[in-house]
């Protein structure tokens, strides 16, 4: 004969943390933040749970479960569990943020196939300025033009990088003008610390970078690739209507800049050596030269 088994009208609390499905330590956390009021205690002084304590605590770990906060939990039985309403408040709050969530986390995927799709370099930018350099043969580009557009793209947002990229696509496309880049880009780097900024050759090679820039605009002007960058200002004001071309630095989502354009280039670290930035000063004189009297 089958011997009668009647359950104990209250258990330890090792026992009920291992119906629920939790730990001691949790059930002892729920006490400390009056999430589970005290339960009476034995004749050892150690806690005893009952039926309504474990309901409770079937409840927290449900609800818990499905992403509710404890503090919520303890606000929606402070509200009235019988009644619903405030699980009720508490789980249509939850679902507006999992929602937040969850679109943040397509947002993250996106972002992670296009890196896949396009190359990490060129899918860390957005798809405006991406869409700019589609047609460009694969390997035309340089890292080091993507991590320009990248920086770019951080100061000015994406219609600044993709205006910029103009400049990447006509020496992509013209080996002579590329390698005449590389060749005054080589002479600015030359003008190190050991250089005075009085040294005949921070002239010499401001006037060679001014004369690179002519034959720069000249070839996309030839090209017809300015037309393009006018085309993108359309193209931006009809993505973003309501907008007045602000966007956000750094991303490629259309938000209000973080910081204004001075703050992010005062941010972002150059290691110009004197000579160098005079020989800058000294090109943009040369092009305010040019300039038509206003």
């Amino acid at each position: 004969m089958l011997s009668s088994f009647t359950p104990p009208r209250r258990v330890k609390i090792g026992d009920a943390a291992a119906f629920v499905g939790s730990t001691p330590r949790a059930i002892r956390h729920y006490h400390e933040i009056g999430l589970l009021p005290e339960p009476e205690r034995g004749g050892d002084g150690r806690r005893r749970y009952g039926y309504e304590d474990m309901i409770r605590l079937l409840w927290i770990r449900k609800m818990a479960d499905a992403g509710i906060a404890l503090d919520d939990i303890r606000a929606a039985f402070t509200t009235g569990a019988d009644s619903d309403e405030g699980i009720a408040g508490t789980l249509e709050r939850l679902e507006e943020t999992l929602a937040e969530q969850e679109a943040e986390l397509r947002r993250q995927r996106a972002a992670v196939r296009r890196m896949r799709a396009e190359g990490s370099r060129m899918g860390l930018l957005s798809d405006f300025v991406t869409e700019r350099l589609k047609d460009l043969p694969e390997g035309s580009l340089r890292q080091s033009d993507l991590d320009t557009l990248l920086v770019t793209e951080r100061i000015f947002g994406p219609l600044g990088a993709a205006v910029q990229a103009t400049r990447f696509i006509a020496l992509a496309t013209h080996p002579a003008l590329r390698e005449e880049s590389d060749r005054v880009d080589d002479a600015e780097e030359a003008l190190d610390d050991s250089i005075a900024v009085d040294d005949p050759r921070v002239a010499q090679v401001a006037a060679e970078r001014h004369a690179f820039e002519n034959a720069l605009n000249a070839t996309i002007e030839e090209s017809g690739l300015d037309e393009d960058d006018d085309a993108l200002f359309d193209t931006w004001d009809a993505l973003h209507p309501d907008d007045e071309g602000e966007a956000d630095p750094g991303s490629g989502s259309h938000k209000a800049r973080s910081m204004s354009v001075l703050e992010a280039v005062g941010k972002m670290p150059y290691d110009f050596s004197p000579a160098r930035l005079r020989c800058m000063e000294l090109a943009l004189e040369l092009s305010l030269q040019d300039s038509p009297a206003t």
